[in-house]
């Protein structure tokens, strides 16, 4: 690509994010109440969009072979207790994160 090439793309981008960022903003105003239909989308896709991350993520775990899938087994359960225990979501998943890779890393 050439500079004016990569100066484009940054700019569309750029333009892009901002327009998702604002575009809510100017939809729905203070003035107006949010629609259920918006309010109930913003209670069930947090437990969706985590499911289908779940479903992606042990879409490859072998039962039959090497740990049997223990260390995706731990690292749930420790996510899941940490969430319990903080219910912070990024603090659960951060940890999880760290505790898998190094049960993968160093114990399996």
């Amino acid at each position: 690509m050439t500079t004016n090439q990569y100066i484009i793309t940054i700019a569309i981008i750029s333009i892009g994010s901002i327009i998702t960022r604002f575009l809510p903003f100017v939809i729905f105003s203070e003035k107006k109440p949010t629609p259920k239909f918006i309010t109930y989308l913003g209670k069930a896709l947090p437990a969706t969009i985590f499911s289908m991350l779940i479903v992606y993520c042990l879409k490859n775990v072998s039962i039959l072979g090497g740990s049997h899938g223990l260390p995706e087994l731990i690292a749930i359960c420790a996510v899941v207790l940490i969430h319990l225990w903080k219910k912070q979501m990024l603090l659960s998943i951060s940890v999880g994160t760290v505790f898998y890779m190094f049960l993968v890393q160093v114990i399996f």
